[in-house]
């Protein structure tokens, strides 16, 4: 089964926005075992995306599309593909009376060219929007499957989750034996090194893939199969991560797509655990993330963004002899994040108190290169550990790595600890 995206919007062809719609698609259509050869990206004319479509129907099987289902007149995406299957287009009740009640709600006036969100095309399956107004449309015609999605982001995922999803598994996928998968996640480790630890079993693939993809400082690899019962493919599954956890037990964190912060929290909150931190050139990155997850607030204490040395001096007491001075290490050094790390967990009288001092750039600091960053991790009734990073990448590339290596770093640690428990 081959699959090509349209992605519609003459704002994507000017850079204004970046199309993550087509990078979402494509990793959740290879989940359902559909491959992905083409992207395509169009602007708001009718002409040109009709002869988008053309052009996709000679090599896919399935085409999705996404944006150009709005109210205004550039939006064009239902009426080309309409013209283009010799079908008429009518108004969906459900999504119209959602229209309405939502203009209702907010006591405004609805102008007319908001129906156009209602159209749909006939024959077809309307997918109603959960988080907006346009409402989508999966058709078959002939040997072909057409998806239209909202452009969205918001409304894309789960139009496509909840309602898309479902129709390609019941409408596209009905001969096809069932794709199972599992997802591993990993830390402290790049693509590139992943890969050549997995190389042999990446290269004799055959009934179960291994597919790695990266997003900062974090590697994924999802496992596929297919089998015509569950028990059948999750013993294949489970085997595979079996090989894969002996070969890199030191970066696997989860056998689920959840962010290393996730794990943190369920570990510390199982171990009854608590943490602080206290930030400088990351300013509060690694806070934020570990309080973006639920239930957070029963490890994560709090923190301090000592930015500046004044408040590396007033608010954790780091000596001036470290800091100032012509033989001082400064503030970029091990020594600093090593008091760093030890009074933020005194003062919030946490279990471990972590730390993050550096230069996240554009330019040198305190004579030292942009990417030097030292990381400390204080534990109650235990060392102080440090750790020197020397990072690549522009000034939030090294902040977002500089919050993840402490992240890796305390996952580690806590390992250590759970097996030393059991």
């Amino acid at each position: 089964m081959k699959a090509e995206i349209i992605a519609v919007g003459t704002e994507l062809l000017l850079g204004q926005i970046v199309n993550t719609n087509a990078r979402y698609l494509s990793v959740e259509l290879a989940a359902l075992g559909i491959d992905v050869y083409f992207q395509t990206v169009v602007g708001d004319n009718q002409v040109r995306l009709q002869q988008a479509i053309k052009i996709a129907e000679e090599r896919a099987d399935l085409i999705i599309f996404s944006g150009g289902i709005g109210p205004t007149q550039d939006d064009l995406t239902k009426e080309a593909l309409a013209a283009s299957l010799g079908r008429e287009l009518h108004i969906d009740r459900q999504a119209m009376d959602n229209i309405d009640r939502f203009f209702k709600d907010r006591e405004q006036p609805m102008t007319e060219n908001n129906r156009r969100q209602a159209l749909a095309i006939d024959g077809g399956t309307p997918l109603p929007n959960e988080t907006g107004l346009a409402v989508g449309n999966a058709i078959s015609h002939e040997d072909k499957h057409y998806i239209v999605l909202p452009g969205p982001p918001k409304e894309l995922m789960p139009m496509f989750e909840n309602q898309a999803k479902p129709w390609i598994m019941s409408h596209v996928l009905t001969a096809e034996t069932p794709l199972y998968s599992k997802m591993l996640k990993f830390a402290g480790i790049g693509e590139s090194a992943l890969e050549t630890k997995l190389l042999d079993l990446i290269e004799s693939q055959s009934d179960l893939t291994i597919a790695p993809y990266a997003k900062e400082s974090e590697v994924t690899i999802r496992l596929s199969t297919k089998a015509a019962l569950e028990s059948e493919a999750l013993d294949k599954l489970d085997a595979m991560e079996k090989v894969i956890e002996e070969r890199l037990s030191d970066y696997l964190y989860a056998n689920r797509d959840v962010p290393i912060e996730q794990i943190i929290v369920e570990m510390m909150t199982e171990m009854n655990l608590t943490v602080s931190a206290a930030e400088s050139c990351t300013g509060g990155l690694l806070m934020q993330g570990i309080t973006s997850i639920p239930g957070s607030a029963t490890v994560f204490l709090g923190g301090i963004v000592c930015y500046s040395n004044e408040m590396k001096k007033k608010l954790l007491n780091v000596p001036t002899h470290l800091l100032e001075g012509e033989e001082a290490p400064g503030a970029v050094s091990k020594e600093t994040a090593a008091v760093l790390a030890e009074q933020v967990r005194i003062i919030t009288d946490t279990d471990f108190g972590l730390s993050i001092t550096g230069v996240a750039g554009p330019a040198f600091s305190e004579r030292k290169p942009v990417g030097l960053v030292y990381i400390g991790i204080s534990e109650r009734n235990g060392a102080t550990a440090t750790y020197e990073l020397n990072l690549k990448g522009n000034r939030e590339t090294i902040r977002v790595r500089s919050a993840k290596a402490i992240l890796y770093r305390l996952w580690l640690r806590l390992k250590e600890l759970q097996a030393q428990k059991s």
